[in-house]
C-alpha cells in the first residue's frame, strides 16, 4: 500500500465517501428484503467461482448483469445495495483495490438506476405492454452505468500510470463495450423472466447456470491462450539471452506492428496473429553464431549470409505450432523489400505478405532507435526520416504512413542500452513523442 501514489489514495478515498453517501440514500428507502436477498445470493455466487490463469486466480463475475436486472425488478436503491457485493471479491487482498472496486460499482449502479427511473422506466413490473417503451430507459441506464465505469477507471489509471486519457479511452472502451452490451441484454431478459413471466427467483438458475458454463469454457480458452503466451515468451527469452543487445526488441516490434494493424483497421484475430509474428520474427537467430550477432565491426559476406538465414530458420522452428497461422509468413518475409532487394526470396511489392510488410517497418524503426554491438542508437526523429526515405523502395508506403500516424499520436518507448543498462541487464526506457515534420537518411542500412 505504501507504493500507491498519494493522488490515487486521495481519489479512492473520495470515491468511497461518494459511494457511502449512495448507500445511505439507498438504505433510506429500502427495497423488498426477500427480493434483495435472492439477488444478493446470485451476486455472491458469481464471486465464488474463480479460474486459474497463468498461476493467478481470476474472477469472471456476472454481478453487473444482476445489478442491471435490478433496475426494473426492484429499483435504483436495490441495484445500489447489490453493487456492495463487489467489495467481497474473495481473490483480492489489496485494500485499496477492494475499496476502489466496491466504490466504483456502487456509484455506477446508483447513477444507472437513477437514470432508469428518471427516464420513466417501470419498477416492479415489466409486461408486454411495457415494451418497447421500457427499452429507452433501460438502454440509457446501461449506457450511464458503462460510461461512469469507464470514466472512473480512466481517472485512476491516469493517476497511477500517467497514461493519456485518449489512449485509455480507446483501450478501456474497446475492451468493455461488448461486455456491457451483453450484460444489458441478459439483464433485461432476466428482469423480463422475473417480472413478466412471473418466475421470480426461479429465473436466476434458468439464466445463470448456462452463463456459468459459458464462463467456464472461456476460462479454459484463456488458460490455453496463456500456455501459448508462455511458449512464445520462452522462445523470445532464448533469443535475447543469446544477443543481449536486442533485449526487448521483439516486444517493441510486436507493439509497433500492432500499432500499424490498428491504424489499418485489421480484424482482431489478425491483429493477434500479427502480434505473435512480431514477437517471434527474430527467432531464427538462435541458429546464427553468437560471435556474428555480437560482432562490433562490419560483417563479412559469409557472416552476412549466415544472418540472412534467420527468417527461414525461424519458420522451421515454429512450423508445427498450429495457432500461429498467418504469422509464419510474417516471420519468413519480414526482411523482404518492395524493390526486390531484400531476403530471403527477393519478393517484390504485393508479392510480400501483408504481415511481413508491417513487421518490416516496425523492425527497422526499432533497430534504428536501439544501440547495437556495431553502432549506437539513432534518435526517434532520425529513424522517422529513414522510414520516409525508404518509403516506396524498401517499405510499403501504406505501412509507413500508418506507423507514423500512430507514432505521432501515441509516441514510442526506445531502449537505452549501455551505460544506462540496469544491473540485471534489462534496458531502461524513455517515452518519446514524435512530430510529423521530421526527415532523415537511409533505412536500408539496417540489415541485421
Amino acid at each position: 500500500m505504501s507504493d500507491v501514489p498519494r493522488a490515487v489514495l486521495a481519489y479512492v478515498a473520495g470515491l468511497v465517501v461518494v459511494a457511502l453517501g449512495a448507500v445511505g440514500w439507498a438504505l433510506s428507502n429500502p427495497p423488498s428484503l426477500s427480493t434483495l436477498a435472492w439477488l444478493s445470493l446470485a451476486c455472491v455466487a458469481t464471486h465464488l467461482r474463480r479460474a486459474e490463469i497463468g498461476g493467478r486466480s481470476v474472477a469472471f463475475t456476472l454481478s453487473s448483469l444482476i445489478v442491471m436486472a435490478a433496475f426494473p425488478i426492484a429499483g435504483a436503491e436495490a441495484a445500489t445495495l447489490l453493487a456492495l457485493w463487489s467489495a467481497l471479491d474473495f481473490g483480492v487482498r489489496d485494500p485499496v483495490k477492494l475499496s476502489y472496486n466496491g466504490a466504483q460499482d456502487v456509484v455506477c449502479a446508483a447513477l444507472g438506476g437513477l437514470a432508469y427511473e428518471q427516464m420513466g422506466g417501470p419498477v416492479g413490473h415489466l409486461n408486454a405492454e411495457d415494451f418497447p417503451a421500457a427499452l429507452a430507459p433501460f438502454s440509457t441506464a446501461v449506457l450511464v452505468h458503462a460510461a461512469t465505469n469507464v470514466v472512473l477507471l480512466m481517472v485512476v489509471l491516469r493517476l497511477a500510470q500517467g497514461a493519456t486519457l485518449r489512449s485509455l479511452w480507446r483501450s478501456i472502451f474497446a475492451r468493455t463495450a461488448p461486455a456491457y452490451i451483453g450484460y444489458g441484454i441478459v439483464g433485461l431478459l432476466l428482469a423480463s423472466l422475473w417480472l413478466g413471466v412471473g418466475l421470480g427467483p426461479l429465473s436466476l438458475p434458468l439464466l445463470l447456470v448456462p452463463l456459468f458454463i459459458a464462463r467456464w469454457v472461456f476460462a479454459q480458452y484463456a488458460a490455453e491462450k496463456e500456455s501459448y503466451e508462455a511458449t512464445v515468451r520462452t522462445l523470445i527469452q532464448a533469443v535475447e539471452t543469446k544477443d543481449h543487445y536486442t533485449r526487448g526488441h521483439s516486444e517493441r516490434v510486436s507493439k509497433g506492428s500492432v500499432m500499424i494493424a490498428r491504424e489499418l483497421k485489421m480484424a482482431d484475430d489478425r491483429v493477434e496473429s500479427l502480434r505473435y509474428a512480431g514477437l517471434l520474427h527474430d527467432l531464427g537467430k538462435l541458429g546464427v553464431p553468437t560471435r556474428i550477432l555480437q560482432k562490433t565491426g562490419r560483417l563479412t559476406s559469409d557472416e552476412f549470409a549466415a544472418v540472412q538465414q534467420h527468417p527461414m530458420r525461424g519458420v522451421e522452428i515454429v512450423r508445427d505450432i498450429e495457432f500461429l497461422g498467418e504469422a509464419r509468413a510474417g516471420i519468413l518475409h519480414h526482411h523482404e523489400r518492395l524493390d526486390g532487394l531484400g531476403y530471403p526470396m527477393g519478393l517484390q511489392g504485393e508479392q510480400i505478405p501483408e504481415f511481413a510488410r508491417v513487421i518490416g517497418v516496425a523492425d527497422a524503426f526499432d533497430a534504428m532507435t536501439t544501440a547495437r554491438s556495431y553502432r549506437g542508437a539513432r534518435s526517434v526523429e532520425e529513424a522517422v526520416g529513414e522510414l520516409r526515405r525508404g518509403r516506396g523502395s524498401q517499405f510499403d508506403p501504406r505501412m509507413v504512413d500508418a506507423f507514423l500516424e500512430a507514432l505521432a499520436r501515441d509516441g514510442w518507448q526506445t531502449a537505452a542500452v549501455g551505460a544506462e543498462r540496469a544491473a540485471d541487464g534489462a534496458p531502461s526506457y524513455v517515452r518519446t513523442s514524435v512530430s510529423e515534420s521530421v526527415g532523415g537518411g537511409d533505412a536500408g542500412r539496417e540489415s541485421r
